[in-house]
């Protein structure tokens, strides 16, 4: 795969979250998700937080209060929307895949080449928009070629002790009996395709 497709591939996954987030109405917000403790709302502005913080760190801004949890304001989903175009025009910018992303919600003192960073980004997004479709009740579709790549950077994710550690980005990985290649993804990123069934 070329870096520029992740771009393209990221900002794919990113719309797509988008379209699910458009279906969320007020009494939907207090629905659960697959993310243990929370809300729809709280996956939206958990979602939110990280475009923004993830903007940032394309334009080399380490400061860790660029990742504080955001209010997404009077109006949830349009400011999930706001805080998505921002990423994606981020994203877009001429060298991004050049550049080092600091990204201290992850690491101190560290930063990531532009196309990994990208990568954290887009799987993170896959993901997420797979939790907000099962809290809606709803199904999410991914082109094949996208989930070409969602998987192989699903399985580059390390597994073991340190997805048992608190605020852990995912969680052990669980088995998969097969099926869809987007339960596989989930799976390996330790949540149960089966969800709320499983919860």
């Amino acid at each position: 795969m070329a870096e520029a497709d992740l771009v393209a591939l990221d900002a794919l996954a990113v719309r797509v979250s988008v379209e699910l987030a458009d279906r969320v109405r007020p009494a939907d917000l207090s629905r659960p998700t697959p993310c243990v403790g929370w809300t729809v709302y709280g996956l939206l502005a958990h979602m939110a937080t990280q475009h923004y913080g993830f903007a940032a760190a394309s334009r080399g801004d380490g400061d860790l209060a660029r990742w504080k949890l955001r209010s997404l304001g009077d109006d949830p989903v349009a400011g999930y929307r706001a805080s998505a175009e921002h990423v994606m025009a981020a994203f877009a910018a001429d060298g991004v895949l050049e550049r080092m992303f600091p990204l201290p919600e992850f690491t101190s003192g560290s930063a990531f080449p532009g196309a990994q960073a990208i990568s954290f980004h887009f799987i993170d997004y896959v993901v997420h928009s797979w939790d907000l479709a099962k809290a809606l009740g709803a199904e999410v579709k991914f082109p094949p070629d996208l989930l070409d790549v969602a998987l192989a950077v699903a399985k580059a994710v390390p597994d073991g002790k340190a997805r048992f550690a608190p605020g852990a980005a995912f969680a052990p990985a669980l088995s998969w009996p097969g099926g869809a290649r987007l339960d596989e993804i989930v799976a390996i990123l330790g949540r149960s395709p089966t969800w709320p069934e499983s919860d």
